[in-house]
């Protein structure tokens, strides 16, 4: 059994990840003109990654890549600056209220497409899938392993 499993993980996964990613940032260049380092730091700014250097380290991007996308989003008006209260050597970044819709509209987009993708499932099907994730999810955050 864990033969076939490791199999069919390798067959699902990484294609489903690849064409849902594929999906995402077609749908941020298309509709909404972000560049995909553009995409990942609105992503990594609203998941609490504050500046150009945790953006750069997380993004696997050099300092530059990182503050040239930084830029373009403040020039949209998508990210703020704000300085550091504590230290004003440190700039913390912000996603504005119009960065925030991008975002949910990037994300609306591709849930519209994953609900599609799901609507050729019976139901019966869907529930199987939603159970299997959870206890895929449940696998791979064992603090165990």
């Amino acid at each position: 059994m864990s033969e076939e499993l490791i199999d069919a993980f390798w067959e699902s996964i990484p294609s489903v990840w690849r064409g849902t990613r594929t999906k995402i940032r077609a749908v941020a260049a298309e509709r909404f003109g972000l560049t995909v380092e553009q995409f990942q730091a609105l992503r990594r700014i609203r998941k609490g990654h504050d500046s150009v250097s945790a953006l750069a380290e997380e993004g696997r991007l050099s300092r530059s890549q990182a503050s040239r996308a930084v830029e373009a989003l403040v020039r949209r008006g998508l990210v703020t600056r704000l300085a550091d209260a504590r230290d004003r050597r440190q700039v913390r970044l912000s996603l504005t209220p119009s960065g925030e819709q991008t975002l949910a509209g990037i994300y609306a987009e591709a849930e519209a497409w994953l609900a599609k993708r799901f609507r050729s499932l019976a139901p019966d099907q869907a529930h199987q899938i939603a159970q299997a994730l959870l206890l895929l999810r449940q696998a791979f955050t064992d603090p165990t392993s």
